[in-house]
């Protein structure tokens, strides 16, 4: 393929058929995700015809991550987080802890991996996808009332968790053949987390002023064009700021320049205008994740590939309930909030990706991680129609009609 023309193939390949293998997905009552995966697959090097540019597309999903994590920030509501906080702090912070010694155990005895890939693996299937939450709740009319503040106060604990992940996550990772010196990586870890604080502190000081005189500069000019390349040079700027100068990740810089901007008078026309893009990106993003994915290992490991999606389906939902009947929930509470969870989607490839890439996770535990995915968002609908059987499907009681005076769910809803 012709140097020249690798941009606008892979970009023209990815855009059409998650396009075409999206709107399949909807016609058939599924999330697109699942579209825009399987679009992935097909252009991937593991299905036979045209392949994608393997160097270009997870450079374009970079991008994706960024833009995404911008999105997070943009959405984030600490109002929601404090509503449910009773529930959905300590409810999100066990259930993680349940799906990751689940995941633990299944690859330690079942799999035979090593700790730390074993743990890394539980902790991927323990975070569920905003995208497909937030789709979810929409359909039910059930985002802005009682059950979906706690399932969103959820979702907003578990997300930043692995923000928080993401940034440990590579000091936590010995190279091959290092020695472990708890010194020297008690040093490292307060070392980034300094530099980490200074940046976020700088961010939210500096940045907060700055940056909303800034947005109100541009205004001015009422040209729509540079209001929207204002944001996106906000969001990849900061985001590069933070990865050269202070060490952090890019996505950490583009979640926190969201959060500034969130509370700016122009936070909602920033969103506003970088939404088509972040829409375009996160498309590109999910295509190279399917592009990662061998598919034939749902033929060479059927039984690893059921241990992994019963961890998410079943054990994550059954955990959910468990904790939300010791908060003495009703029911139809406890079953949408199991439901919700029964899934795992963008930050879980995220960091199953920064794994692979220290070396700390094999392909094959990787792709085990998107087979569930691809598997658990397809069956996600069937889950919801199961709860409903049980009860769950009732018209919303008062506390749970939509209100337009509720504050708007943190998350990536308007992403997708």
């Amino acid at each position: 393929m012709p140097h020249a023309d690798s941009l606008i193939i892979t970009l023209v390949g990815g855009f059409v058929l998650a396009f075409v293998f999206g709107m399949l997905a909807n016609r058939l009552k599924l999330s697109p995700l699942v579209g825009y995966l399987i679009a992935g697959i097909v252009v991937g090097p593991f299905t036979p015809g045209y392949v994608a540019d393997l160097e270009l597309a997870p450079q374009l999903a970079e991008i994706g991550v960024i833009l995404l994590m911008f999105g997070v920030g943009l959405h984030f509501s600490p109002r929601d987080l404090m509503q449910a906080r009773k529930v959905a702090l300590p409810g999100a912070l066990v259930q993680i802890a349940a799906a990751t010694i689940l995941g633990w155990g299944l690859g330690r005895f079942g799999l035979g991996l090593g700790d730390t890939e074993a743990l890394l693996l539980g902790f991927s299937l323990s975070v569920a996808s905003t995208v497909v939450l937030l789709r979810a709740l929409e359909e039910r009319k059930q985002v802005k009332g009682h059950i979906g503040k706690i399932a969103v106060g959820w979702l907003i604990v578990e997300d930043l968790v692995i923000v928080v992940a993401l940034v440990m996550l590579p000091l936590m990772v010995l190279p091959a053949g290092a020695v472990f010196d708890p010194a020297t990586l008690a040093s490292d870890i307060g070392l980034t987390l300094l530099k980490v604080l200074v940046f976020v502190a700088l961010m939210f000081v500096v940045g907060g002023k700055v940056l909303p005189w800034l947005l109100v500069r541009i205004a001015h000019t009422k040209s729509r064009e540079l209001f929207t390349l204002g944001v996106l040079s906000i969001a990849l700027g900061i985001a590069w700021l933070a990865y050269t100068v202070f060490g952090a990740s890019f996505a950490l810089g583009a979640f926190v320049a969201g959060l500034v901007l969130n509370g700016t008078p122009l936070g909602h026309n920033a969103a506003e205008r970088s939404l088509p893009l972040r829409d375009a990106f996160a498309v590109l993003f999910f295509v190279s994740v399917g592009m990662l994915f061998d598919p034939h290992i749902l033929l060479r490991d059927p039984w690893a590939v059921l241990g992994v999606l019963g961890i998410v389906i079943i054990g994550k939902s059954l955990a959910a309930l468990a904790i939300t009947a010791a908060f003495k929930l009703d029911r139809d509470t406890s079953l949408t909030v199991a439901a919700s969870l029964a899934q795992i989607g963008e930050f879980s490839f995220i960091l199953a990706a920064l794994a692979m890439y220290l070396g700390a996770m094999s392909r094959e535990t990787h792709d085990l991680i998107l087979a569930a995915s691809l598997l658990s968002i397809s069956l996600n609908p069937f889950v919801f129609a199961l709860i409903d059987r049980f009860g769950a499907g009732k018209p919303p009681a008062s506390g749970d009609r939509p209100s337009d005076a509720s504050p708007k769910p943190m998350g990536v809803a308007e992403v997708m």
